[in-house]
C-alpha cells in the first residue's frame, strides 16, 4: 500500500509528539478562585469541593505563598459576608471580606494579579444577583450596586474586576463610573457568555449564594443558544470589557471556540465547580484517572481558544506544566 501521508509518523515516540505539540499551557496563564470569609483564623474545608476552602483574610499566606511558588498569574476572589440584606449593601463595604484580602494580598504578594468577582448572589438575603422589583431582578437598579461594589475593589486595590451578574449594560456602567473615580487603568473582565448551568452547584454551598426562590434563567444565559452568546460577547467588547469570558468551560467549548474568533480580545475559560467536583468524585471511587482527566480537560480548554483558565486545579496544573508533563 502506498501511502502519500502517515500522520503517525508525528507521534512515534515522546520527543517528535513534544515538538509537534500545538497547545501549550503556561502557569502564568492560570487564575485560582479563592473564597474569603469575613472574621479571623478560618480555614474551612467545602463539603462539596474536596480540598478548597474558605480563608479568612489572616489565613491566606498558605495559599498564596503556594501559588507565587508554582508562578501561577492571579486570584479571583469571592466574598462570604456575615451580614446580607435586601440589597447586599456587605458587597460594597470598604471593611468587607473581599476589600480586606485585595489589600492584604497585594501590600505582601504584589505581583499576584488580583481579580474580583462583582455581583450580589453572595451578599442579598434572598440569593439573586441585584435589586429585586416584584420577585423579579430589576436590571437597571442593579447597575447602580455592581458599580458602587466595584469601585470600592478598586480602592482597595484590585488590578481588575470581574462583573459576573449577567445585566445588561453592566461594563459600561461600570467603566464609565470607574473612570470617573479615576480608576481608568483597572481592567474589567466580563463574564460574558455566563450560562443558567447546573454545573454550578457546588460553588453554591461555597459562597452560600442559591437563591431563596426561583432561578437565575432571566438573566443567565439559556444552554441551548449559541449565536446570542455572540451578541453579549460584542456588547460586553463595546462596552470596553478587556477580557471577555466564557462559563462554563468543558461542556461549552463550541462558545469558546467561537468566542475566541469573533473577538481581538484575550478570552477567559472558567471551569467551574460543578466540573471539578464531578472530577473529584470520579477519581474517588476508582472511574477515572485524576491526573489524566486534570490534563486532558486543560488541553482541551486552551485548545478551543482559551487565553486564560479560571480554576481549582491551578496549583495541580501548575505542576505539572513545571514538571513537564503538560
Amino acid at each position: 500500500m502506498k501511502l502519500t501521508e502517515r500522520p503517525r509518523r508525528l507521534r512515534k515516540s515522546p520527543q517528535i509528539r513534544a515538538m509537534a505539540r500545538e497547545t501549550f499551557v503556561q502557569t502564568q496563564k492560570l487564575i485560582y478562585p479563592i473564597f474569603v470569609e469575613e472574621g479571623e483564623n478560618i480555614k474551612a474545608e467545602i463539603e462539596a469541593m474536596p480540598n478548597q476552602y474558605r480563608y479568612s483574610t489572616d489565613k491566606l499566606d498558605e495559599i498564596l505563598e503556594m501559588l507565587v511558588k508554582l508562578d501561577i498569574g492571579g486570584v479571583l476572589l469571592f466574598g462570604i459576608p456575615k451580614h446580607k440584606d435586601e440589597c447586599g449593601s456587605s458587597a460594597w463595604d470598604e471593611n468587607g471580606a473581599v476589600q480586606q484580602a485585595v489589600r492584604y494580598i497585594k501590600k505582601n504578594y504584589p505581583d499576584l494579579v488580583v481579580i474580583t468577582d462583582v455581583c450580589m448572589c453572595e451578599y442579598t438575603s434572598h440569593g439573586h444577583c441585584g435589586i429585586l422589583e416584584h420577585n423579579d431582578v430589576h436590571n437597571d437598579k442593579t447597575l447602580e450596586v455592581l458599580a458602587k461594589t466595584a469601585l470600592s475593589h478598586a480602592r482597595a486595590g484590585a488590578d481588575m474586576v470581574a462583573p459576573s451578574d449577567m445585566m445588561d449594560g453592566r461594563i459600561g456602567f461600570i467603566r464609565e463610573k470607574l473612570d470617573e473615580e479615576g480608576f481608568e487603568n483597572t481592567l474589567i473582565m466580563a463574564y460574558s457568555a455566563k450560562y443558567a448551568s447546573a454545573f454550578y452547584g457546588p460553588f453554591r454551598e461555597a459562597a452560600g449564594s442559591a437563591p431563596s426562590f426561583g432561578d437565575r434563567a432571566s438573566y443567565q444565559m439559556d444552554p441551548a443558544n449559541g449565536d446570542e452568546a455572540m451578541r453579549e460577547i460584542r456588547l460586553d467588547s463595546e462596552e470596553g470589557a478587556d477580557i471577555l469570558m466564557v462559563k462554563p468551560a468543558l461542556a461549552y467549548l463550541d462558545i469558546l471556540y467561537r468566542a475566541k474568533q469573533a473577538t481581538d480580545r484575550p478570552v477567559a475559560a472558567y471551569s467551574v465547580s460543578g466540573e471539578y467536583s464531578m472530577i473529584k468524585a470520579a477519581a474517588k471511587n476508582g472511574f477515572i484517572d485524576e491526573k489524566r482527566i486534570i490534563k486532558e480537560s486543560t488541553q482541551c480548554i486552551f485548545r478551543a481558544g482559551a487565553d486564560m483558565l479560571i480554576t481549582y486545579y491551578a496549583p495541580e496544573i501548575a505542576r505539572f506544566v513545571k514538571a513537564g508533563e503538560l
